[in-house]
């Protein structure tokens, strides 16, 4: 056996080890979710001093507790993107081609009809018609987030390139900063719903510009400074931890907010769920498909779908807070969100995973040592 095929076998064993199964936040999100609504509803009701006091400290209507919180979500992701990983994407365009594709130009218009149809008709005995327009802002707001983060656990459960993987999430990260902002504005007028550019703007700045120079800033000196090992063995287990503890505490103090609306409504839960649930197999099918018809290999086709499928749920918690605030409908309609994608985007993985065999072999050409979850 050449060096070659054993150094290849090798890396294949460890991507099988590593994606042998998620973290333990990662495979119990749901449950961290759901226990994250009753605590805040819990605070909300027994304790409404805490979210009063909290609301207090605002500048230009952004929630500064709550900012720096969705920093805290947002960093770890962004600091482990490589941009200049784009420039080999150049021999391989057809699965960035299909998901950078279906995440911009399908997926968002998508997001607005299943959920306009759902949240304004099929459900209008259920959710009043002013209800349902914010609850669909909401929708609005994921559908235009394809997913940063969570994709990269998806690209470990599938195998995936892991090289390949980081140019996808890098090309959504730059497409988000120029098309985020006139997607929401323009679906969210479509539906009546008025939002001001300015602060759909500023919260494109806050969540997404200011991360991404930050995150960017930090590899490259760390790296420069500390070597790669270093900063993908050491670094990045080091801040394991921030994104979890603030997508939790964030959700508590959301719920602290929106605990009477949840309580007098619980119904309107399951009811934002179906669109959701809708889109998210509808795009993937979408992606998957397309990417088996033109041959893509399994470990750029899975994950690929996996991206536009799953959503960057803590953008568009962010941006819901910033545009509605933390009591409103469409925040909770985001935060619904989170509650539903882990269960199918698993349930996706074991589906993408039986269905291997129908696309080309291929080994993936980088190690996944950094990646983190």
């Amino acid at each position: 056996m050449s060096s070659q095929t054993t150094d290849r076998t090798s890396v294949e064993a460890q991507r099988n080890e590593q994606a042998g199964g998620l973290g333990t936040f990662e495979r119990l999100l749901t449950l961290w979710v759901a226990l994250a609504i009753g605590a805040g509803v819990l605070l909300g009701e027994f304790v409404p001093a805490v979210p009063e006091q909290l609301s207090r400290f605002e500048y230009a209507s952004v929630s500064i507790p709550v900012a720096v919180l969705i920093w805290a979500m947002i960093f770890p992701m962004m600091v482990q993107i490589d941009f200049g990983a784009i420039v080999g994407a150049g021999r391989e365009p057809k699965g960035l081609l299909v998901t950078t594709g279906i995440n911009w130009l399908v997926k968002p218009f998508t997001m607005y009809a299943i959920a306009s149809f759902f949240l304004l008709v099929v459900f209008a005995p259920f959710i009043d018609e002013d209800l349902g327009r914010e609850y669909l802002a909401g929708a609005v707001l994921l559908g235009a987030a394809p997913c940063t983060a969570m994709v990269f656990v998806w690209s470990y459960l599938t195998r995936g390139d892991a090289g390949y993987t980081l140019v996808q999430v890098a090309v959504n990260d730059l497409i988000m900063l120029v098309a985020f902002a006139p997607i929401v504005v323009l679906l969210l007028g479509i539906s009546d719903i008025s939002v001001p550019l300015d602060t759909v703007l500023l919260s494109v700045v806050l969540y997404i510009v200011i991360p991404l120079a930050a995150g960017w800033l930090t590899r490259v000196t760390l790296i420069k400074q500390r070597g790669a090992a270093w900063f993908d063995e050491v670094f990045m287990k080091r801040i394991a931890l921030v994104t979890p503890t603030g997508l939790i505490v964030t959700l508590v103090l959301l719920f602290a907010f929106q605990g009477e609306v949840i309580l007098d409504n619980p119904l309107h839960i399951a009811l934002i769920a179906v669109p959701l649930i809708i889109q998210t197999v509808l795009i993937f099918w979408l992606a998957y498909r397309t990417m088996e018809a033109l041959r893509v290999r399994h470990s750029v086709a899975a994950p690929g779908a996996m991206i536009g499928a799953s959503n960057f749920f803590e953008l568009a918690v962010a941006a819901a807070i910033a545009l509605f605030g933390l009591q409103s409908p469409a925040a909770l309609a985001t935060v619904v969100g989170v509650l539903v994608e882990v269960p199918l985007m698993l349930a996706l993985v074991w589906y993408a995973n039986r269905t291997r065999d129908r696309f080309p072999s291929g080994v993936a050409t980088t190690s996944n040592a950094s990646l983190t979850a």
